[in-house]
């Protein structure tokens, strides 16, 4: 089980790579493929032993081979964190199915797991990108919202037929609430505040987070993204980094509550309701 888990994680830091180049190309319209890799900056085009995922940033002690600047954190911290949510995200969809349904399924649990890298990597990417531009991408939200309806109608659809389910209790249906509750907040904000407390890409991130979560773990994910971003906003000002008038994206939070309430979602919701009843 180890080497299936460390293939995942070897899997995960690969694409994560592809992800920096993603991030890269987009701000500059570049085309994602069929471009060599170069140092941005002395231009010069990287060999394949300067791209290998963490291990060239150690090897070469973070500096290019040909020029000697520096290079990012960004990319090496990408690749890892791919990686371990790839890894997480297998080991929490073989957990949450028993080995009969497993073995009986895998052709759905592999179109599970490849939703899952998918919006893994679609959220990374939004989240580094509104990190460093203050913006989140129409060609990579826009396309993972559609994937995501689509695999939510399958997944129901496959639900159905295999449990033999025939209530009008629909996952589909669930799911697609969650996105316009989700969607209607953050439009309801723009409106407010105009434009002002949030942008057109909370929007639609906000859509796709419900999407991803479904209801009610839609509301952890929107508590944990304000509760952590008020901390962080609250510590940047008294460090001084940031004013009470300064821009903070909040796409990056928004991705972080996901992750949170994706993976510990039903936890914290077991708990607080506990904490309520006793």
């Amino acid at each position: 089980m180890f080497l299936f888990y460390f293939i995942i994680f070897i899997f995960g830091l690969i694409v994560g790579s592809f992800l920096n180049v993603v991030v890269f190309r987009l701000k500059n319209g570049d085309r994602i493929i069929n471009d060599r890799s170069k140092c941005l900056h002395c231009k010069h085009f990287l060999a394949w032993y300067d791209l290998v995922p963490i291990f060239s940033f150690i090897f070469l002690k973070g500096r290019c081979r040909y020029c000697g600047k520096r290079i990012s954190w960004q990319y090496s911290l990408v690749e890892l964190g791919t990686g371990i949510l790839f890894v997480s995200v297998v080991n929490y969809e073989l957990g949450i199915m028993n080995y009969e349904y497993l073995t009986s399924n895998i052709q759905y649990l592999m179109v599970s797991l490849l939703f899952c890298f998918y919006i893994i990597s679609a959220l990374i990417v939004i989240f580094v990108y509104d990190l460093k531009h203050y913006i989140i991408p129409d060609k990579i939200i826009y396309p993972a919202i559609v994937v995501a309806l689509g695999f939510n109608l399958f997944d129901d659809l496959v639900t159905r037929y295999t449990l033999h389910i025939t209530d009008n209790n629909s996952q589909f249906l669930n799911f697609l609430l969650a996105a316009f509750i989700s969607g209607a907040f953050f439009y309801s904000i723009v409106v407010i505040t105009k434009g002002k407390g949030m942008g057109g890409g909370d929007i639609k991130l906000g859509f796709l987070m419900g999407l991803i979560l479904g209801w009610p773990l839609i509301l952890i994910a929107l508590f944990l993204s304000f509760i952590t971003g008020s901390v962080v906003g609250i510590f940047l000002m008294l460090v001084g980094n940031k004013k009470m008038k300064s821009m903070i994206p909040f796409g990056p939070f928004l991705v972080l509550g996901t992750f949170l309430a994706l993976f510990w979602g039903e936890d914290i919701m077991e708990w607080y309701l506990n904490m309520i009843i006793y």
